[in-house]
């Protein structure tokens, strides 16, 4: 498929033909592998993905290297963080890890700005991504300040399950800890409580979703 056929499959609104034209001739398809890192954390953004299918884990990491996901991101999204640093024109603030194969359109930044005054589609596009994903960062502060740990794993096996159109979560109880800012031991011993309570399945670097939602 083609940009413009891509576009249209994943990002029907943005419709109006000099833009899908602009895209077709400035943009381009990238695909990147699970586990490699689409975009990493002081990199220089020369471009803005437009996810097309496969699901993204983004991360922020603080000043000691731990990380705290913010969101995932899957087909029809792009990163209102990554957005951010295109329009200021600065380094990147977040890591945005590939948890399955992607497809991702890459908009040049040089044309952001022009598309915005142009556009009323990218525009009601761009300003749309803004809001979803402060609604997502709101939903993150809130799972840290106010739900407790047991909680917050439950709703991240749901997210991640959710985002990578699975029943089951692939990864070490490390990892889990790391998302979660806490400690391997404590992921540990709720999974088993979990699994005690039938509501999940562990086995080696795999947990099965039974009835967790």
């Amino acid at each position: 498929m083609n940009i413009k056929d891509l576009i249209q499959t994943k990002f029907p609104f943005l419709s109006e033909p000099a833009l899908l034209n602009d895209m077709e001739k400035y943009c381009s398809i990238k695909k990147v592998e699970t586990d490699s890192n689409l975009i990493e954390i002081g990199s220089e953004l020369v471009f803005m993905p437009l996810l097309i299918e496969g699901s993204i884990k983004v991360v922020r990491e603080d000043l000691e290297g731990n990380e705290l996901l913010l969101y995932y991101l899957q087909g029809g999204e792009t990163c209102a963080s990554t957005l951010s640093c295109c329009l200021n024109k600065i380094v990147s603030e977040i890591r945005a890890t590939v948890l399955e194969d992607v497809t991702v359109i890459m908009v040049p930044i040089q044309f952001m700005d022009d598309w915005l005054s142009k556009y009323a589609s990218w525009r009601s596009f761009i300003m749309n991504s803004y809001r979803s994903r402060f609604e997502e960062l709101l939903q993150t502060i809130d799972s840290i300040a106010f739900m407790k740990m047991d909680e917050r794993l439950e709703k991240y096996l749901v997210q991640h399950t959710t985002a990578i159109n699975k029943n089951v979560y692939s990864g070490t109880h490390q990892q889990i800890a790391s998302d979660l800012h806490t400690s391997r031991e404590v992921i540990s011993r709720l999974l088993k409580q979990l699994e005690k309570l039938g509501r999940i399945k562990l086995s080696r670097n795999k947990i099965e979703n039974i009835s967790l939602k």
